[in-house]
């Protein structure tokens, strides 16, 4: 079994009649999205609804017949549950390769409790040390974002589709991808320094946000809890 169907099927269990939930984005999170879909179908969970935070998200809860809601029409969600990029040690995370970075961040900093489903692959004892980080720029100038982001001890460029147009989000913005050479040294500061900068949306830093981590690896499936 894939380990992240094993991973998404723990999480699944999180899930009460009733509640609200954030869905994410990506191939993990759209695991979980069926097993939702599943489960309302037998009528094992009742009245739950759900944030998505892509279209394609939203458009897999549709085929199940998953309800569907804006965040302005909750104070707050019971439970959000999405995929991640890297994991570290003190379950911060890098997210955003499945393109939806900014509408996770917006969805998941509303829940009450997020929590992460990943396979033993994705757990990296320093953020940026297995991939890419992903940031969200503006359309205007953006080569001119993308030679600021080399400044920062990376390298950066344009995420390209292979026809070699700018890969784009939900939200009409553009992408671009930055690796640093043994991972990012301090994500905080890096957080800081990309939030402060005009042109760059949003990043895919996701610090301080998930309670528990589900991981899914050869031996099993074990949690991993914030201070723990």
């Amino acid at each position: 079994m894939d380990l992240r169907l094993q991973a998404a099927q723990r999480a699944i269990e999180e899930v009460k009649s009733g509640m609200t939930l954030g869905l994410g984005t990506g191939a993990t999170a759209g695991y979980f999205i069926d097993l939702l879909g599943e489960r309302l179908k037998s009528g094992e969970l009742r009245q739950v609804r759900g944030v998505p935070t892509s279209e394609a998200s939203a458009e897999r809860a549709r085929r199940w017949g998953i309800p569907l809601i804006s965040l302005s029409e909750v104070n707050e969600l019971d439970l959000a549950v999405d995929g991640a990029d890297e994991v570290d040690a003190q379950l911060n995370l890098i997210k955003g390769l499945g393109r939806a970075l900014l509408r996770e961040k917006i969805v998941e900093i509303h829940a009450r409790r997020f929590v992460v489903i990943v396979d033993e692959s994705k757990l990296t004892p320093r953020l940026g040390g297995k991939g890419p980080l992903p940031i969200e720029i503006v359309p205007f100038e953006a080569q001119a974002h993308v030679r600021w982001l080399n400044s920062l001890g990376c390298r950066a460029e344009l995420w390209l589709e292979t026809d070699g147009s700018p890969a784009r989000t939900d939200n009409s913005n553009y992408l671009a991808r930055c690796w640093f050479e043994g991972g990012i040294p301090d994500p905080y500061i890096l957080a800081r320094r990309l939030a402060d900068r005009p042109g760059i949306v949003e990043h895919g830093l996701f610090l301080d946000m998930a309670q528990q981590v589900i991981v899914a690896g050869q031996d099993g499936v074990r949690t991993l809890e914030r201070g723990r």
